[in-house]
């Protein structure tokens, strides 16, 4: 059975509904980080970044949550959380789950500190750029690759809802509040949310 180290109002969410989306059995691990367990010699040999979410399968660990979106999609792929190899729509699946912590991310901390950054020189270009281009690719819905949900519209709407909802650190916008409205209308979302809840 996997188990997902997590804490509460982390990025750990994403994970936690991705599991939730999965279906499968799993373990969660308590990891509170505001205490400092991630620092702990155990956590470190699973995540020696010291970050959560993490989540370990018999011998294999991985962490950072997008690399834990692409893992558990693949080893479940009876939940149809991603295309399939061979499918033309897994390029853009690909580039939409890497997007969120690549670019949206970084867009969010740069809005919440008013870093300026040349956006020649950062890899994700600027805040108003990468809002722009989440725009237009929502404004066709209802998911992140058209019709169908997948593991990038876990990434994605979580990273959204941080952004907009929970820390308004990004300007609301209609594509966003329709997109993040139907996020947390899925019955894991909302598992996810009591979880995180703690």
């Amino acid at each position: 059975m996997m188990k997902l180290y997590w804490s509460p109002r982390s990025r750990s969410f994403s994970s936690l509904w991705l599991m939730e989306e999965a279906g499968q059995p799993y373990e969660r691990v308590l990891t509170d980080i505001s205490t400092g367990a991630q620092k702990t010699p155990e956590f470190l040999a699973i995540n020696p970044m010291g970050k959560v979410p993490a989540l370990k399968d018999g011998d294999s660990t991985l962490a950072e949550a997008a690399a834990i979106c692409a893992y558990v999609a693949e080893r479940y792929p009876a939940a149809k959380l991603a295309p399939p190899l061979g499918d033309p729509l897994r390029a853009k699946y690909l580039y939409w789950l890497f997007f969120a912590p690549g670019c949206i991310e970084p867009a969010m901390v740069q809005l919440a500190t008013k870093i300026e950054m040349n956006s020649v020189a950062a890899g994700w270009g600027d805040a108003q750029r990468v809002f722009d281009v989440l725009d237009a690719a929502l404004a066709k819905g209802p998911w992140i690759l058209g019709e169908s949900f997948s593991a990038a519209d876990i990434a994605v709407g979580s990273g959204l809802n941080f952004a907009v909802r929970l820390f308004k650190m990004a300007p609301t916008r209609p594509s966003f509040d329709r997109y993040i409205d139907r996020c947390a209308a899925r019955p894991a979302f909302q598992r996810a949310s009591v979880i995180a809840a703690g």
